[in-house]
């Protein structure tokens, strides 16, 4: 009897008994089988390969997916919350709008995916790689994301109120009209993101290295940047208004107009030695 003939029951105590290296086990291979709707809650699919499945709206709620290559799988709809994640191997993968709250995917290698709608509130993505991924429209209220990589990221759109990209390294990522009201970018480096008419409203970018970003009609009330290295940045059109430890020479390294307020309220350019960085 071959694995794709064997009741998915049998598959998945195989493959608990293959973990356990056991002689009677072995590795779950679900590559290009259709799995949609399945209950998989709280399977133990550790290491198993899941190589262009379609798992449309399956329940995957607290499954152990650790090391499982989900590459070219088609999870779109799939409940994967509180479930394990770390050091999956994605690529060219469809997440769109399935439900990752709480979900643990560190260490992980996520590639050329669509993540698109997907509601991650408090999702933990620690040192994972991201490169040309799609997470526009998603909710990631809370989620963690301390020491990840994301490069050619999508997040245009995201809703990410106290979200943490704490050391992060953000690489040409599109963060336009996103809602990052308390997200925390301390000592993370920024180079080349679009943060245009994002809300940042106490956001946090002390110690980063932000190069070329552009934050032009973003609003930054009360946001702290001490310490951040500030280069080029585009603030027209922002709203700078209380942001704080915004010195003279990080204003005069970036650009700013007369649409410009101010962290004083007043009206740009900044000019030096205006006093115009010093918060009322």
């Amino acid at each position: 009897m071959t694995e794709t003939q064997i009741p998915l029951p049998g598959i998945l105590r195989a493959h608990e008994a293959w973990l356990a290296n056991s002689r009677d086990g072995h590795q779950a291979d679900l590559g290009g089988m259709t799995l949609n709707d399945q209950d998989l809650h709280g399977a133990v699919l550790s290491r198993a390969i899941l190589t262009g499945a379609r798992l449309l709206h399956a329940n995957l709620a607290g499954a152990d997916l650790t090391g499982a290559d989900l590459t070219g799988a088609t999870c779109a709809g799939a409940c994967l919350q509180d479930a394990n994640l770390s050091e999956v191997a994605i690529r060219e993968a469809n997440f769109k709008m399935a439900r990752l709250d709480g979900v643990r995917m560190l260490d992980a290698s996520v590639q050329q995916a669509s993540f698109r709608q997907v509601s991650a509130r408090s999702a933990s993505f620690h040192h994972s790689g991201f490169y040309d991924v799609d997470w526009s429209g998603s909710d990631l209220g809370l989620a963690q994301f301390y020491h990840a990589r994301l490069q050619h990221c999508s997040m245009a759109g995201i809703i990410a109120e106290g979200a943490s990209f704490h050391g992060s390294k953000l690489d040409h990522c599109n963060y336009s009209r996103a809602r990052l009201d308390e997200a925390q970018f301390l000592r993370a480096e920024i180079i080349q993101c679009v943060f245009s008419d994002a809300s940042l409203r106490g956001a946090d970018f002390r110690d980063a290295r932000i190069r070329g970003c552009d934050f032009t009609r973003a609003v930054l009330a009360g946001a702290r940047f001490g310490g951040a290295q500030l280069a080029t940045a585009d603030f027209r059109g922002a709203n700078l208004l209380g942001v704080r430890e915004l010195t003279p020479a990080q204003l005069l390294q970036s650009r700013s107009d007369e649409t410009t307020i101010l962290p004083n309220g007043s009206r740009g350019p900044y000019l030096q030695y205006s006093g115009a960085e010093k918060p009322r």
